[in-house]
């Protein structure tokens, strides 16, 4: 993310909250970076090295090595609960119950994903040009499709989107070895790989104005819900022929 974009997704992610934060998983250290000295934070991984990252980024920090779907963490201990590009990563059932219990009454949980927006008309092109060599590549599965369970979570009734536009400089040789790099282009035979990576540096020829690069276009996607703790403190209610047990 650029720091525009950042700066725009945190301002709408945090709003005028100062409390304390957890922050989720090392795809989350540019939050950790944005929020360090603002925020009292807490700096959640199950990997040891990648919360050692994440502290690097937020010094001041919390650190803690811990799965998201078992956190050692008081109840109603954090104003927000901040993760990036990982929620399709985890059990999204338990998870989400534990991010509403961590969570204080009033407190909210911010999600982002940072997409390839294919709308864009080099883009199209680029996509058509790879896919003749393999019809499944550059499909854009980021993950946000694990966002269903968000939208349909009891702790979290009322969900609100907001996107924001992130712009990658992209040249022609880095253009070039991007694609080089995909799965479908190393399955290639040497030939056919020569001739699709021919084909994408014409898309970059008639695409771009030299000397200007062209920009990669991407859409950060953020969610954003408030905690509901009524199914947290709920009572349970028995059918009148519920099973009774005697001791």
């Amino acid at each position: 993310m650029s720091t525009s974009t950042l700066a725009g997704a945190l301002d709408w992610l945090v709003g005028s909250s100062q409390g304390p934060t957890l922050i989720l998983g090392r795809s989350s250290a540019a939050f950790a970076s944005g929020l360090r000295g603002r925020h009292r934070l807490t700096l959640v991984d199950r990997d040891r090295d990648a919360v050692s990252m994440l502290l690097r980024r937020a010094p001041s920090g919390l650190p803690l090595v811990a799965a998201a779907e078992a956190l050692p963490l008081a109840p109603c201990s954090f104003d927000r609960v901040l993760l990036a590009q990982s929620f399709h990563a985890y059990a999204p059932g338990l998870a989400l119950s534990e991010f509403a219990r961590v969570l204080r009454p009033g407190g909210r949980l911010g999600i982002a994903y940072t997409v390839r927006d294919d709308s864009v008309p080099w883009v199209k092109r680029l996509i058509t040009v790879v896919r003749q060599y393999d019809p499944h590549a550059m499909s854009g599965a980021y993950g946000t499709d694990a966002l269903t369970a968000l939208d349909e979570s009891a702790y979290f009734p009322h969900v609100e989107t907001r996107g924001f536009r992130h712009w990658v400089p992209i040249d022609r040789p880095a253009m070039i070895d991007m694609v080089a790099r995909t799965p479908s282009a190393r399955r290639l035979g040497e030939e056919d790989r020569r001739a699709l990576l021919a084909e994408v540096g014409a898309v970059y020829d008639n695409s771009a104005r030299r000397p200007e690069p062209l920009l990669l276009p991407y859409r950060v996607t953020c969610w954003l819900a408030e905690v509901d703790h009524t199914e947290l403190t709920a009572p349970l209610d028995l059918p009148d022929d519920g099973l009774h047990i005697t001791l």
